[in-house]
């Protein structure tokens, strides 16, 4: 498969900061590549060098085999849709459309035929002679997005552009973006430090960390095989435990800091003795399991009922205090569940993982804490 977009090894330093660290990776041709991370790790900085508002100080970036290095932004064969869209209000949707075929000298009837086109791809139709103000916030998205995808770049750049929209709106624009991409065939470059936007929209999620790239995986791999202990913070929610490492195989028995034996699997290597932390996401965790054997089973007190629909937990807590999240299915099985019950939960071994002990500061870092 032809690479659209190709980095390597790629450093921007400003001064004594270094904001990329020796970053390469490929995006492939059609393909929806996001990079994921908090703010100031360095993701916005990396699109920049790829849009060309910013020169790499090391390393190369190529589109389509093309080096960049020296190329200005109008040149490139590339992007980008920012956060507030920047849509001229004072020109009709057609007009904002068309700007950059105009800026390129192409002649009016190509200019129509192309905005026309481009308006029945994303999927405003007969929109083009609307005013920017008479547009709802998704439909402002999909024209900034057209006005990109009209001059046909190999790769379309996305800087959190759906930032600035509200919570239902963002939740239905993840999958106008998906079927988008997956209509146009344009090559897309999405940074967000928003998890639940990666992972629906993305073939291909990057996790970025003080500019570097922790993990670049599937969705599926990030979620369920986290590398290092800030992908299994960052990724999802997870419970953590801490203790020490009691023995080593196929499966680690880790015992927590409460006494608690647990059996997990390990993403790194550890030896009997070393401190280790314990992930272990809400879901995973089984109430009252009717088949408790082979299960890492222990009870918890109920402190309170999280309702929200299919993302329903239980906040619960041990004996100790330790505090821990547990998913609640909307089964109507766990109806009769009230704070300040008793109940039994279990989880598999292999849905726990474990990773050398990372000291406070670092989890902080992260994005995460223990409950």
């Amino acid at each position: 498969m032809e690479i659209d977009l190709s980095v390597k090894n790629c450093v921007k330093s400003f001064g004594s900061f270094l904001a990329v660290d020796d970053v390469t990776f490929d995006v492939p041709q059609g393909s929806f590549f996001s990079i994921l991370g908090p703010s100031g790790c360095g993701k916005t900085t990396l699109l920049r060098m790829v849009a060309g508002f910013e020169e790499p100080t090391s390393g190369t970036i190529m589109i389509r085999g093309r080096d960049m290095r020296g190329v200005l932004p109008n040149r490139r064969p590339a992007n980008l849709v920012f956060q507030h869209l920047a849509l001229f209000p004072m020109m009709t949707v057609a007009e904002n459309i068309a700007f950059g075929l105009r800026r390129r000298k192409v002649a009016a009837p190509e200019r129509k035929r192309r905005t026309e086109d481009i308006l029945e791809r994303v999927g405003l139709p007969g929109y083009g002679g609307k005013r920017v103000d008479q547009l709802s916030g998704g439909q402002k998205q999909r024209v900034a997005i057209a006005r990109c995808l009209v001059l046909e770049p190999l790769v379309l750049l996305l800087d959190e552009p759906l930032g600035a929209l509200d919570l239902k709106l963002r939740e239905q624009m993840k999958v106008e973006l998906k079927k988008l991409q997956a209509k146009v065939g344009t090559t897309f470059v999405y940074i967000t430090h928003d998890q639940s936007e990666a992972l629906v929209m993305s073939d291909v999620v990057a996790v970025m960390n003080k500019g570097r790239f922790e993990q670049m995986g599937s969705p599926q791999d990030l979620y369920h095989a986290p590398e290092t202990p800030f992908v299994a913070r960052f990724v999802g929610e997870n419970n953590v435990w801490a203790g020490r490492v009691e023995k080593v195989g196929e499966v680690v028995a880790i015992k927590t800091d409460e006494g608690f034996v647990f059996s997990a699997k390990s993403q790194s290597p550890l030896t009997v003795g070393d401190r280790a932390d314990l992930f272990l996401r809400p879901e995973a965790m089984r109430i009252e399991p009717r088949e408790p054997a082979g299960l890492n089973t222990f009870s918890v007190s109920v402190r309170a009922i999280l309702f929200d629909g299919a993302a329903s937990r239980l906040l619960t807590a041990t004996d100790s205090g330790h505090e821990l999240m547990v998913a609640l299915p909307q089964n109507r099985r766990f109806d009769h569940i009230a704070p300040g019950q008793t109940i039994t939960v279990g989880w598999h071994p292999e849905s726990g993982v474990c990773f050398p002990a990372v000291n406070p500061a670092a989890a902080a870092d992260a994005g995460g804490a223990r409950p």
